[in-house]
């Protein structure tokens, strides 16, 4: 397949560390997806904060947190969305730490970034009040909670500690893509988040679908489209999310061709009969809570975009 290359600058630039270096949507325990809604007045400082932000944890806490920026692709102006990729839920807790222990952290959060002719202030003014939110997602694995019984694509085991730590599954399990094709958070061009609601009578059967559906993509797509399946933790119960790895905003016309070719293993999937007939019988489309499947398309942020610096970088 040729592929084509995203004149978008990717999120891995947008930190100072070698791409060895840092956690991403393919090789990280958890994520967490932060959204925030800058005033309209405070969106080049608030985007400047954002960045100081994610580079300072970047640097100061390599292989416990990677921290990158995206804004909306189409959706809602002035929103800024973090994916903060952690180790695990062990690293969570080093982060809790700094509120009070790291003063460089503290600087950045409490430095003033607001001129005082526009009345000055630090990070808290440049966002809209309650408009702050956390998603949290952990990679799917066969074997956890609402799957079907299928060998567990990552063997649990203790790794030592005096307090009992388990291997943490990452997303990498879920795919055969060599290391060239491979695409993640930290160098795709355009990231595509859907998520969708699962019946909870069908819960293991969508699992299924979903995975499979990614392993077909990943297999046909492979070096335009990656996509990595997770569950969400602390949220609404059976919502699950793909990130869908586009090289660039043209590989949307791959994904959206591969329904359309006739591609055997996709016309398999989309016509497969999931649901089994003990419980009424049904392709995919009865899997989902009906109009819960969502699309969003996020651009990795950097300098010289729509509200920013141009000389930065």
């Amino acid at each position: 397949m040729t592929t084509t290359r995203s004149a978008i600058a990717v999120a891995q630039q947008q930190t100072s560390l070698a791409p060895s270096e840092i956690l991403h949507s393919g090789n990280a325990g958890v994520i967490v997806e932060r959204v925030g809604q800058l005033r309209s007045e405070f969106r080049s400082e608030g985007r400047q904060f954002a960045r100081d932000l994610a580079e300072y944890i970047n640097t100061k806490y390599v292989g416990v947190a990677t921290v990158f920026i995206y804004e909306e692709s189409f959706g809602t102006e002035d929103r800024l969305h973090w994916l903060i990729h952690l180790e695990s839920f062990y690293a969570y807790e080093k982060l809790i730490a700094m509120g009070s222990t790291d003063l460089g952290w503290r600087d950045v959060i409490m430095r003033n970034r607001i001129p005082a002719e526009r009345g000055g202030g630090s990070w808290e003014r440049m966002f809209v009040d309650g408009s702050l939110q956390e998603t949290v997602l952990i990679p799917q694995s066969f074997g956890m909670y609402g799957t079907a019984d299928s060998k567990p694509d990552t063997v649990v085991k203790l790794d030592g500690d005096a307090v009992e730590r388990f291997v943490v599954p990452t997303a990498l399990g879920q795919t055969t893509q060599g290391e060239n094709e491979l695409l993640h958070s930290g160098n795709c061009g355009i990231l595509m988040h859907r998520t969708g609601e699962l019946h909870y009578d069908h819960r293991a059967e969508g699992r299924q679908f979903a995975r499979a559906l990614a392993e077909n993509w990943n297999t046909s797509l492979a070096g335009e489209a990656t996509i990595f399946l997770y569950e969400e933790v602390f949220g609404l119960s059976d919502r699950i999310h793909w990130f869908i790895h586009l090289r660039s905003l043209v590989g949307y016309y791959h994904l959206m061709g591969l329904r359309a070719r006739v591609d055997p293993a996709a016309r398999e999937l989309f016509t497969k009969q999931w649901v089994p007939a003990e419980k009424g019988g049904g392709g995919w489309e009865k899997l989902f809570v009906q109009s819960t499947l969502r699309d969003m398309a996020l651009t990795p942020q950097h300098p010289g975009m729509y509200a920013t610096k141009a000389n930065r970088d």
